[in-house]
């Protein structure tokens, strides 16, 4: 007959449990495996946990704690996913508190984690809409867009954010409501336009900037931390991380493919605006700035949290625009270049500020993500242009890979774990 556990058992499996539930938390806030399983770790320690060991994927958790002679093996299964960085920074701050204090009850832990998942979104869904849009706009300035490509990828990234946040707290399947805010951030920015024409204000079709309004569904968060992962030698959570962010961003694709065929635009490269360099540069700084802002508190970061990441990017990634339109450098050298100084200035900076590194790199590097070339790709490939699909697919997939080497040279010059094996 099975044997009842007795209290030394029963006391592991309540510890085994709390570090469970920080592990869920911190997977359904978007972080990548290796820190998941870094947070489980400190919070096992401070629970006088013997050892614990984890095996972490994209949407599940395995976990083993071991105390004495016993050991509890526990598995759990995420399906929330996004991005929350005001979340993984309450986490590190628990984790760092609880560190500083040693060993502490099972029911303080299990306080403090209640009261981060019960924390609502830092902004509601104007605001985050709002920030969205910001970001969509900067993006699209720096994408050579002019002043009417900016004011509609503005009106059409909120709106798609506003969309696409309401659905997406209701439940809704993220690949469909990704299409569905795509499709209507597109419509609105050709409504827009189309209306400036009826309207006797602009004699252009202003092509270039409707995919810039769905520039916020690039997902730039899981495609850093994906690769990163891997670096990490985590495959099984990198590799799942990396096609859910693929699929997030192919049902994007196709439906701004779809709008296009309707209404017979391309995606065609805008040219570059005629203006001073001196006023350019000034201009690519701020804009730089504005839009890791807005995606940052898109991501629901505090706003010292995302001023910080603003301004570690704002530099870099205009010293990485200029590196290719002036200097001939090739894309992705100077987008590994640039992310390396990110993650270098993060470094530095992130413990004096005392912000989790990931909340300030990772969204001061989104903005390099190339999501215009990208959609571009799908675009031809839908058309049969393999060639042209081909470049562009190509051109997407180096920039991105280079910005994953670029903070994982960072993050091994600067991180002790990283540097070695263990």
């Amino acid at each position: 007959m099975p044997t009842e556990p007795d209290d030394d058992e029963l006391d592991l499996i309540r510890r085994s449990g709390v570090v469970l539930r920080v592990g869920k938390l911190s997977l359904s806030a978007g972080t990548g495996s290796y820190r998941v399983k870094a947070s489980m770790a400190r919070v096992a320690r401070a629970l006088d946990v013997d050892r614990h060991e984890a095996h972490v994927t994209l949407t599940e958790i395995t976990t083993t704690s071991h105390r004495g002679r016993s050991f509890r093996t526990e598995v759990a299964e995420v399906r929330s996913l996004g991005v929350n960085t005001d979340r993984l920074a309450e986490l590190e701050w628990m984790a760092q508190r609880l560190e500083a204090r040693g060993k502490v009850t099972i029911d303080e832990v299990s306080a403090e984690v209640d009261r981060i998942a019960a924390k609502p979104p830092l902004y509601p869904v104007v605001l985050n809409a709002l920030w969205a849009a910001l970001a969509c706009a900067a993006f699209a300035f720096l994408n050579n867009a002019g002043p009417i490509e900016i004011i509609g990828a503005f009106l059409g990234a909120g709106v798609g954010q506003g969309l696409r946040r309401v659905l997406l707290h209701k439940g809704f399947n993220q690949f469909g409501v990704t299409m569905l805010a795509a499709a209507l951030s597109s419509v609105v920015y050709l409504w827009f336009v189309q209306l400036l024409h009826w309207a006797g204000l602009t004699g252009g079709v202003h092509e270039a900037g409707y995919v810039a309004a769905a520039l916020f569904l690039v997902p730039g968060f899981p495609l850093v931390t994906g690769a990163l992962d891997l670096a990490k030698l985590d495959f099984s959570a990198g590799v799942a991380r990396l096609t859910w962010a693929l699929m997030i961003f192919v049902s994007a694709a196709f439906a701004i493919w779809g709008v296009s065929i309707i209404v017979g635009l391309s995606p065609d490269p805008p040219r570059a605006m005629a203006m001073g360099l001196p006023a350019l540069m000034a201009l690519r700084v701020l804009a730089s700035a504005v839009g890791v802002l807005g995606f940052a508190l898109m991501f629901n970061s505090p706003w010292r949290m995302a001023v910080v990441a603003a301004l570690v990017a704002m530099i870099p990634n205009t010293l990485r625009i200029a590196a290719v339109t002036l200097a001939g450098w090739p894309p992705q050298a100077a987008a590994a270049v640039a992310a390396c100084l990110i993650g270098l200035l993060a470094a530095w900076i992130a413990p004096r500020m005392n912000v989790p590194r990931i909340t300030v790199y990772v969204p001061a590097v989104t903005i390099m993500v190339p999501g215009v070339p990208a959609y571009r790709a799908v675009y031809y490939i839908s058309n049969g242009d393999t060639m042209q699909a081909l470049g562009y697919g190509v051109s997407a997939a180096l920039i991105v890979t280079a910005l994953a080497v670029g903070l994982a040279i960072a993050r091994m010059l600067t991180d002790r774990e990283w540097g070695f094996e263990h």
